[in-house]
């Protein structure tokens, strides 16, 4: 039995899972693939929640959401060994620059839509601009209007991010 798509007053079939709400659970619903589309492009899991939630949200993300614990002081070996592999393996002088930005929702969809890490140097995400400029020029897919439709998100991407950046960093 096909099942009719999930979306007002759509009668195609609904093949494509959506989630109902942002928590990992079971529940979706199913829609056709333009609908699934749709859903995808207004998709933000993090609408709703103000900067200090998201930043909570990231730093949690770092270890999957799990609960940690810290080491015990009869386990000094692993903390000294922690320690020491954290010292050789992490430079913190590339973060030296990290508490100067306060990334909003907006600075975060950005980096999304640029497909790059939160909180990337400036010089990465210029050379990542500068790749996707190369790849959705309207003049390198024979104008197609889809392409530039997605330069001009890249572009106002980007500009968010510069902003973003402005007079904190060396550019």
């Amino acid at each position: 039995m096909k099942n009719i798509c999930d979306w007002n007053n759509c009668f195609n079939i609904g093949e494509y899972k959506a989630p109902v709400e942002k928590d990992n659970s079971k529940k979706y619903r199913l829609l056709c693939l333009n609908h699934v589309k749709e859903f995808n492009k207004n998709w933000n899991y993090f609408s709703g929640m103000n900067d200090d939630q998201i930043l909570e949200f990231l730093k949690s993300d770092v270890t999957w959401h799990k609960p940690t614990q810290s080491f015990t002081s009869s386990d000094n070996f692993f903390k000294i060994l922690w320690n020491n592999t954290l010292n050789d393996e992490i430079d913190a002088s590339k973060f030296k620059n990290i508490n100067q930005f306060k990334f909003n929702n907006n600075d975060i969809k950005a980096f999304s839509i640029l497909g790059i890490s939160v909180g990337l140097k400036w010089s990465k995400i210029q050379d990542k601009f500068k790749k996707l400029v190369k790849k959705f020029h309207p003049d390198m897919n024979s104008g197609n209007k889809n392409y530039e439709e997605k330069l001009k998100v890249i572009t106002l991407a980007y500009t968010q991010l510069k902003n973003t950046y402005r007079g904190k960093i060396d550019t």
